[in-house]
C-alpha cells in the first residue's frame, strides 16, 4: 500500500508533533522544518513504513512526494555537510582502498579526496556506514561524510574499477563449475571433435548396419526412459496434495526489498510496453528495485531508454563491453548494483501477474532457508498467432504446469527457466551468480544449487511471454538452449563421482534422465522417424536384424508412447485458458523436426563457438498480454 491508497482510505490521524519530538525521527523533522515535505505526508509515509522495510526517503521518493535532490539538500543542511552533483563527484579524486569494488558498489560508498585534500566518504544515506564501518581502513575511519545520489556514486565506482568489475562478471562462478576453461584449449577441442567425427563417419561407411542399429537401440531406450520420466512426473503432480494456502499467510512479517534484473539487448520494440507492464506490479514500489541491464555497445536501446521517463524505482545499469557478450555475464555485473534481499529475473517481453512478487516474498517467508530459488510458471500471450505459436504454448504449458512441478515433487533437481526466477541474494552470491559463459545459465544454476544442498520450489504464479512464432527464429533460440544443455551436462559430468555424492543417487538419476533423453531424442529423431517406413510398406534398415513381429511390436510401443504424450499435452491445456489448444495437441509430433534441426545446429556451435549467444528477437506478436487474464491461480486450474 502506498501514499495514494492511504489518502483514499482516510481516517489516519497520526500525532505529528509527537513524531517530530521523537529523536529517532529527526530526519523526518528536518524534512518538515526545511519545507521539503508536509507533516501530513510524513505521517502517511510513516504508516507505510510500519508495513514495509523501507527508508522514509525511499517511500517519499517512490511516491513522488519529494525529489532526490531536495531530500539530499535537506540532509546535507541538517548534517552540516554538502551535497555533490554528478559532475562534482567525477572531478574529485577516487581513493583506492583494499575494499572490494563489489562491496563499495552494493553499499554505494565511495572514498574520495575532498577539494581541501581531506579524505571523505560519499554516500546517499549515512546509515549505510554502520554496515561496513568495521571494514574501513584506518585512514577513512574519521573521514567526513558527503552526500550524492546513489546512481551517481555507483556509476563513479564502476567507472574507476571498470577492468576489475568486468573481469569479475566473467569469473564469479568457481572455475571447477564453469565452462570458461574451454577457451584455453580451443585447438585441442577442435582436434578431438574432428577426430571423433572422422571416426564416426568411417564407422558409418564401413559398418552402416551396425552403426544404425546401435543408434536405433539407444534412441529407443532413451525414448522409453523419456516416456517413463514424463509419465512419473505427470502422475506425481496430478496425485500430489496442493500446497496449503496457510503457507502464504505471513502478513505480520515486514516485506523485504526485491531487486529485479531485466537484461536488454536491442529491445527497442518492447521498452515502452516493458515499463508499463512492470508498473502494474502491486508490490510496494518503495521496496521494488528494477534494474534495466543494458550492454554498453547497445546504443539503440540506450538512446530509446533516455527518451523514457522512468519511475524512481526503475534504473538502467550499463554493462561494459566485453566477451562473452551474454545474458549471464550482464546479470553478474549488475548483481552488485542491486539493493534487494531477493533477486528476481525477468525478460524484456515479460508480463508478470500483478501480485507475483508479493506471492514470491510471502512464499519465501514461509519456506525453510534451504529453499534458495522460486520458479514461476511461464506462458505465452500470443498462442493464436500461428501453428508454431500454438505448439510452443502447448509445450510450455506441459513443461511448467505439469512436468516441472512433478519433477520437484519427485525430489529431483529442477532445470530453471530463464525468467520469473527469484533467489535469496546471499545464496546466489555465495554460489557466484551465473556462469557467464554458459548460454543456458538458468539450467546450469538449477543444478549448481542442488549440488550445494539447496532446493528450488515451483510457485503457481504466471508470467506471460511472447511465443517465438517464426521458424528460423525458433530454431535459433532452441539451438542456444540445446547447446547450453550440452554444455551444462559436460560441465557437471566432469567428475561423476563427486556429482553423485553431492546430489545423491536419486537426484543423479533424475539429472541423467533429463539431460541424456532430451539431447538424444532430438539428435536421434531421424532414426526414430525411419520406423514410419514400415507403416507405408517399405523395407527398414533393421529388417536383416529383427523379425517382422518385433518390428510391429516396436511400432505398437511407439504408438503407445505417442498416445501418452498427447494425453499429457491435452491435460496441460485442458483448463479454461488453454482449452482452444486441445485440437492441436496431436500435431505436436510434427513440431519435433524443428527441434532436430536446432540440435544439429547446437552441436556445430558447441564445437566452433560454444559461448556465442544467438539472440532471440522480440516484438513480432500480433496480440499483447493486455488481452490475457493475468491470474495467479494454480496452473492445473487454468
Amino acid at each position: 500500500m502506498g501514499i495514494t491508497e492511504l489518502r483514499q482510505v482516510g481516517g489516519i490521524h497520526a500525532d505529528v508533533e509527537a513524531t517530530l519530538e521523537d529523536v529517532q525521527e529527526k530526519r523526518a523533522a528536518d524534512l518538515v522544518r526545511y519545507g521539503a515535505i508536509s507533516p501530513e505526508d510524513i505521517s502517511h509515509a510513516r504508516t507505510v513504513q510500519r508495513n514495509c522495510n523501507a527508508s522514509l526517503d525511499r517511500i517519499l521518493l517512490t511516491e513522488g512526494l519529494a525529489s532526490r535532490q531536495s531530500l539530499l539538500d535537506v540532509h546535507a543542511k541538517s548534517g552540516k555537510t554538502r551535497r555533490l552533483s554528478a559532475d562534482e563527484l567525477r572531478r574529485l579524486p577516487y581513493v583506492q582502498t583494499d575494499l572490494e569494488p563489489s562491496l563499495l558498489l552494493s553499499h554505494a560508498v565511495m572514498p574520495i579526496v575532498d577539494r581541501d585534500g581531506s579524505p571523505a566518504l560519499v554516500v546517499e544515506d549515512p546509515e549505510v556506514l554502520s554496515k561496513i564501518g568495521d571494514m574501513l581502513p584506518s585512514e577513512l575511519e574519521r573521514a567526513r561524510i558527503l552526500l550524492a545520489p546513489r546512481e551517481a556514486i555507483q556509476t563513479r565506482i564502476a567507472t574507476f574499477n571498470r577492468t576489475k568489475l568486468t573481469e569479475a562478471a566473467c569469473t564469479r562462478v568457481p572455475e571447477r563449475e564453469s565452462c570458461r576453461t574451454w577457451s584455453r584449449s580451443r585447438s585441442l577441442r577442435l582436434t578431438l571433435i574432428a577426430g571423433a567425427v572422422s571416426l564416426l563417419a568411417y564407422a558409418t561407411w564401413a559398418f552402416p548396419e551396425i552403426v544404425f542399429a546401435a543408434c536405433a537401440v539407444w534412441a529407443i531406450f532413451t525414448l522409453v526412459v523419456s516416456a517413463v520420466f514424463k509419465t512419473a512426473a505427470f502422475i506425481m503432480h496430478k496425485t500430489a496434495e496442493p500446497h496449503s494456502d496457510a503457507l502464504l499467510q505471513h502478513d505480520d512479517q515486514p516485506l523485504p526489498k526485491v531487486s529485479i534484473l531485466v537484461p536488454l539487448f536491442r529491445e527497442t520494440e518492447v521498452l515502452h510496453a516493458l515499463v508499463a507492464r512492470l508498473s502494474k506490479l502491486t508490490y510496494p514500489k518503495c521496496l521494488l528495485d528494477v534494474l534495466l541491464v543494458i550492454e554498453e555497445a547497445d546504443d539503440t536501446t540506450q538512446n530509446m531508454l533516455a527518451r523514457i521517463d522512468l519511475p524512481p524505482w526503475i534504473r538502467p545499469v550499463v554493462v561494459p563491453d566485453g566477451q562473452p557478450r551474454t545474458k549471464p555475464r550482464a546479470m553478474n555485473y549488475a548483481l552488485d548494483f542491486c539493493e534487494g534481499e531477493i533477486i528476481g529475473v525477468y525478460d524484456a517481453e515479460d508480463a508478470p501477474a500483478p501480485d507475483q512478487i508479493t506471492q514470491v516474498v510471502r512464499r519465501f517467508q514461509a519456506l525453510p532457508p534451504d529453499v534458495a530459488c522460486i520458479q514461476g510458471v511461464l506462458d505465452y500471450y500470443n498462442p493464436r498467432q500461428n501453428w508454431l505459436a500454438r505448439c510452443f504454448t502447448i509445450e510450455y504449458a506441459t513443461w511448467f504446469r505439469l512436468i516441472l512441478p512433478g519433477i520437484s515433487q519427485l525430489g529431483w533437481a529442477i532445470p530453471l527457466g530463464g525468467t520469473t526466477l527469484f533467489f535469496r541474494r546471499a545464496i546466489l552470491e555465495h554460489l557466484g551468480g551465473w556462469d557467464a559463459h554458459n548460454v543456458t545459465e538458468d539450467a546450469d544454476l538449477g543444478f549448481r544449487l542442488a549440488r550445494h544442498g539447496y532446493r528450488t520450489e515451483m510457485l503457481a504464479t504466471v508470467t506471460d511471454e511472447e511465443a517465438n512464432c517464426r521458424p528460423w527464429a525458433w530454431i535459433r533460440q532452441r539451438s542456444r538452449w540445446l547447446k547450453g544443455y550440452m554444455t551444462t551436462y559436460i560441465v557437471h559430468m566432469r567428475r561423476p563421482g563427486l556429482l553423485i555424492r553431492q546430489l545423491g543417487l536419486w537426484k543423479f538419476l533424475g539429472f541423467q534422465a533429463h539431460f541424456v533423453t532430451a539431447l538424444s531424442q532430438f539428435l536421434l529423431a531421424p532414426v526414430l522417424w525411419s520406423f514410419w517406413l514400415v507403416l507405408f510398406g517399405f523395407a527398414h534398415p533393421l529388417d536383416p536384424f529383427i523379425s517382422r513381429d518385433l518390428m510391429i511390436g516396436l511400432g505398437s510401443g511407439f504408438l503407445v508412447i505417442e498416445v501418452i504424450n498427447i494425453t499429457i499435452h491435452a491435460s496441460a491445456v485442458a483448463g479454461r485458458r488453454h482449452r482452444h489448444l486441445l485440437p492441436w495437441t496431436p500435431t505436436m509430433h510434427f513440431y519435433t523436426p524443428l527441434g532436430a534441426v536446432a540440435a544439429y545446429k547446437a552441436v556445430y556451435e558447441l564445437a566452433v563457438k560454444p559461448y556465442f549467444w544467438d539472440k532471440t528477437q522480440h516484438g513480432f506478436a500480433t496480440t499483447g498480454p493486455e488481452k490475457m487474464n493475468h491470474r495467479s491461480a494454480k496452473p492445473s486450474g487454468e
